[in-house]
């Protein structure tokens, strides 16, 4: 079976970095990925896509990436559910990640386009 997923997208915060407690860097992120077509209003939709990083990749994403860095992410689809304090049961599916290139500029020279604005970007 393939599992092979390759995004190219902006982040949509600040990443963070924690430690479990085994002592291994993770960083959550979600990534804004435009469509590329027009819908039918004639603008573009944007899917937010969870992403979750590992180890020194994790930490070298949040040392060099910053809100409205442009990355590429390769890597797994991976769907998991628990159940929260209601009760309830909650589906997740994210993009666990292999690798992370950063395809844009240095953090201080980070621009966001308008068209990211409506969604706080």
């Amino acid at each position: 079976m393939i599992n092979q997923v390759t995004l190219v997208g902006r982040l949509t915060k600040d990443p963070e970095l924690r430690y479990t407690g085994d002592g291994k860097a993770v960083t959550n992120i979600t990534l804004a990925v435009d469509r590329h077509f027009r819908n039918s209003s004639g603008g573009y939709e944007t899917d937010f896509v969870p992403c979750t990083i590992w180890k020194r990749t994790a930490e070298n994403t949040v040392n060099y990436c910053r809100k409205g860095s442009i990355i590429g992410v390769t890597g797994r689809i991976q769907t998991r559910n628990y159940e929260n304090q209601e009760g309830k049961k909650v589906y997740v599916t994210e993009v666990i990640a292999d690798m992370v290139q950063f395809v844009g500029k240095k953090p201080e020279e980070i621009t966001v386009p308008d068209r990211y604005e409506h969604i706080g970007l």
